[in-house]
């Protein structure tokens, strides 16, 4: 998701659900904050006469949770993979079987991550992205990976951030000693967990406030999400790469809840979605990739020319993606708790 999306920005149309009229010709979207054109959801109003209510969330674990205490009155959520395959084990996801739709061939088929709907039945690949490194050159020099910016503070004096996100830590270190960010073994989660350790002395503050921090000159560099650069295109002491070490690619898809109260116009959205030209205003409003590959020609040349954005085969081979870890999680919440708790 981009760097919008994990708080909330402002701006974006959001609204709460409490006592919202579910009447006809309406569609409640639950999604990221900011991650979707607003020029999108006009559209569709347009030529459908449904009219949108978005309501936005900061993390996977939010929205679940939400769910779960009993929110009701949303159609379509937009969980990360991982998520997905634990709301599917929730029986929370209606089976749509988008993939009968005539535009699901534009779909390309890597973006089928999801281990429960490896043909797409329940849900639409949306979005993806990488998680990086954005720094100053000017002050860090080149960096090309996570041991270049761990050393920045020695070097140079300035100060780094990482997430405020136990998976994305904790894939660093796994990403450092060779192993899985999706390891369930104890004895590579210490390994991980003791990495970060390590790097701590060295690292300013857990946080998604990177856009204003890296702004003001607070911070030189910052692990964060491709999607920064729609702020930082124009930005010419700002840069952003993808560790040569190895770095984690993140997805999110479009689906339906199975307590939906507008099922039928949350399908036609899907397939909406599915038009090239509409997943192409996505694309240039977020500065995401898209599973949609007609829309990929549809970008603009400096999307398109951006291996950044428009990854080349030898980036995927570096990059990983996470999946549901079942009850191996409870190990990294114990991982993440030293390290956040470590003086």
């Amino acid at each position: 998701m981009n760097m919008l999306a994990k708080f909330g920005c402002a701006g974006v149309m959001a609204v709460s659900f409490a006592g919202v009229a579910q009447a006809e010709g309406a569609l409640n979207l639950y999604n990221w904050g900011d991650y979707i054109n607003p020029g999108i959801l006009k559209k569709f109003t347009e030529e459908t006469g449904i009219e949108v209510n978005l309501d936005t969330y900061s993390s996977n674990e939010e929205m679940l949770a939400k769910l779960q205490a009993g929110a009701t009155g949303y159609d379509i959520v937009f969980p990360s993979v991982h998520m997905q395959d634990i709301m599917s084990k929730l029986d929370l996801l209606l089976q749509t079987d988008i993939n009968q739709s005539a535009g699901f061939a534009n779909i390309d088929p890597l973006s089928l991550r999801a281990k429960s709907d490896p043909e797409g039945v329940f849900c639409l690949p949306y979005a993806f992205g990488t998680v990086g490194i954005y720094y100053k050159p000017e002050i860090t020099g080149e960096i090309t990976g996570w041991e270049d910016f761990f050393a920045i503070p020695e070097k140079t004096g300035g100060r780094i951030t990482l997430l405020d996100d136990m998976r994305e830590v904790l894939a660093i270190g796994h990403v450092m000693n060779g192993t899985s960010v999706n390891s369930v073994d104890p004895a590579e989660i210490t390994a991980a967990q003791d990495y970060i350790l390590k790097q701590r002395p060295n690292v300013a503050a857990f946080t998604y406030d990177v856009p204003g921090l890296i702004a003001t000159d607070d911070i030189a560099a910052a692990q964060y999400f491709i999607g920064m650069h729609v702020l930082t295109s124009n930005m010419e002491n700002v840069k952003y790469v993808i560790p040569k070490e190895g770095g984690t690619l993140y997805q999110e898809n479009m689906c339906v809840l199975k307590s939906a109260p507008n099922a039928e116009n949350a399908k036609a959205f899907m397939e909406f979605y599915l038009r090239p030209e509409i997943a192409a205003m996505n694309v240039e409003q977020q500065f995401n990739g898209t599973p949609n590959i007609p829309a990929r020609d549809l970008a603009s040349d400096y999307i398109r020319n951006n291996t950044n954005i428009t990854l080349p085969d030898e980036t995927y081979e570096r990059l990983q993606t996470f999946e549901d870890l079942g009850r191996g999680l409870r190990l990294y919440d114990r991982a993440w708790n030293t390290i956040r708790t470590a003086q």
